[in-house]
């Protein structure tokens, strides 16, 4: 088990280092975009004293290494500075918009992981039939959609033409469980459709691969029913493919819901962020993008562990 403790360790500290990495280059973006930013908070009127004045407060005459230092010290301890828009608290605002955000991944995952897995195995159990074919064309059409095309669709069918969900994801805090999951449908819907296809083609092909193997070939010549050969031998030997297509899509759930969230006006980080980059509210824009990034660092983390914990071979690589 230390062995496994040592993979799962060595894991976690190169998540570290990229998501250094990335803050880094999150800041440098935001230190490289042209302008003054002094200069485009007070507009052409201000004086050169009040923008002097405003860099100082900002502490924009500071060298750029040191403010990255004390950004990512106080983004450690959860400190994002001061709105520039409304001279609020960053960390105020992320809070309700990132539980909105998984409120809505989860509830598309809740539908999707074992639609796509059931879905997937269905597809490998009746290759090249008539249910695979369609299956695998309506995927590739889910994927080839990018995702505001497939809301506005919905959209059209489920609250226009028949008023099934609101159109408008205008959730609140203090709404009740069921209220909630009523306006949340129709993003979550959105994303399930693709994320679907992505988990369903990678089961399907994870699944197919291994009916070729020696041993469920000698699994069928002892008369072992076809269903029998993929959820008794195939599945679990195809758990480390699926865990990690798995994780990887809900790390999409979170970090892709941008489109997603301004389409249906959800309250979630991924329409903060659009809001805040409207009104160059850097703070704000620099604390969704690390928030976006650790989310999928930290699944990808989760996907390397599952696969590990699932596969005997990446335990023992020698």
């Amino acid at each position: 088990m230390s062995g496994v403790m040592g993979l799962i360790v060595k894991r976690l500290g190169l998540g570290l280092v990229t998501l250094l990495v990335v803050s880094i280059i999150i800041f440098g973006a935001v230190e490289m975009l042209p302008g003054d930013l002094a200069q485009q908070i007070l507009g052409q009127s201000a004086t050169e004293e009040t923008v002097a004045q405003l860099r100082e407060d900002l502490g924009l005459n500071r060298p750029a290494f040191v403010r990255y230092f004390e950004w990512l010290g106080g983004a450690v301890q959860g400190d994002f500075g001061v709105s520039l828009a409304n001279n609020r608290s960053v960390a105020e605002q992320l809070a309700p918009r990132f539980a909105n955000t998984l409120f809505l991944a989860g509830l598309a995952a809740v539908i999707a992981v074992p639609l796509a897995i059931g879905l997937g195995v269905m597809a490998a159990l009746y290759r090249n039939s008539v249910f695979d074919r369609v299956a695998n064309v309506v995927s590739l059409g889910a994927i080839s959609s990018p995702e505001f095309f497939l809301g506005y669709i919905l959209i059209v069918f489920l609250a226009v033409q028949n008023q099934v969900f609101p159109a408008i994801s205008n959730v609140s805090g203090d709404m009740d469980f069921g209220t909630r999951l009523y306006r949340s449908m129709l993003p979550a819907l959105t994303m399930t459709l693709v994320v679907t296809a992505y988990m369903m083609r990678m089961t399907r092909a994870a699944i197919i691969n291994l009916l070729a193997s020696p041993y469920i070939e000698m699994a069928r010549l002892k008369g072992v029913s076809r269903s029998q050969v993929i959820t008794r031998h195939a599945l679990p030997n195809a758990l480390a493919p699926i865990i990690n297509v798995v994780a990887l899509n809900l790390a999409y759930l979170i970090t892709g819901v941008v489109l997603v969230e301004v389409v249906f006006v959800y309250p979630g980080v991924g329409q903060l962020l659009v809001d805040s980059v409207t009104k160059r509210d850097f703070p704000v824009v620099q604390a969704c993008c690390l928030v976006f990034a650790a989310t999928f660092i930290l699944f990808n983390l989760i996907a390397d562990v599952g696969a590990i914990l699932s596969n005997p071979r990446l335990r023992h690589p020698k």
